[in-house]
């Protein structure tokens, strides 16, 4: 496809009701947005290890009319041990900018204000999948490796999970100091898997440990 091509495709794009949904549990987890144009633009970038394959051509089946090429594998090497991960972008748009003023404050990823209106069971459902997993193999409690976030976000969002979905949970700070992370607590454990199950991919469901989603 020519540049302008493209640019004129760009123009004709916009997010389904999936999409944003997808989108906000992606911005939540360990994706992010770029511009490359002082903010009139963004793409997505969506990255995760290569054992999760699976999950990110999900992703990207889901905003494929919003990419050009197929997702790729990418090395790198850390301390020496070499890895892998695969990842796929989004074309750069506008919009994209409103989720990106959402999200970011002065390039720092923060929780939105109106988090509580953006956040659905299919977007916590995808903030899981990137960042949950059980606590042990001896408790039911779930945890989401939220460490990204600030106190003060967490608050936030531990207000909404309770007041819009009766979901209890608590904060704990990381063992080795590095921000915190939010618990799901077992009294309603099953109000949250009961809220997620159905969308949580069968190559994730390790996430939940020995608690499958009732059908």
């Amino acid at each position: 496809m020519r540049s302008n091509q493209i640019e004129n495709y760009k123009k004709t794009l916009k997010l389904s009701e999936l999409q944003k949904e997808v989108l906000v549990g992606t911005l939540l987890g360990d994706g992010c947005l770029e511009t490359q144009n002082n903010g009139r633009t963004y793409r997505l970038k969506v990255e995760h290890s290569l054992q999760q394959k699976d999950y990110v051509d999900w992703k990207y089946n889901i905003f494929k009319n919003w990419v050009l090429s197929e997702p790729k594998i990418r090395e790198y090497t850390v301390y020496g041990v070499e890895r892998e991960n695969y990842r796929f972008s989004t074309v750069s748009s506008g919009a994209l900018r409103f989720y990106a003023h959402q999200f970011y404050v002065n390039g720092r990823k923060i929780i939105p204000k109106l988090i509580h209106k953006m956040l659905t069971p299919l977007a916590l459902a995808v903030w899981f999948m990137d960042d949950g997993s059980i606590k042990s193999s001896q408790h039911k409690a779930l945890v989401i490796h939220s460490q990204s976030f600030s106190k003060f976000d967490l608050q936030r969002i531990i207000k909404v999970l309770e007041d819009k979905f009766e979901i209890k949970s608590v904060l704990r700070k990381r063992q080795d100091g590095n921000g915190y992370v939010i618990y799901l607590l077992s009294e309603t454990i099953d109000k949250f898997i009961s809220l997620v199950g159905k969308y949580i991919l069968p190559t994730m469901r390790y996430k939940l440990g020995t608690q499958l989603p009732k059908e």
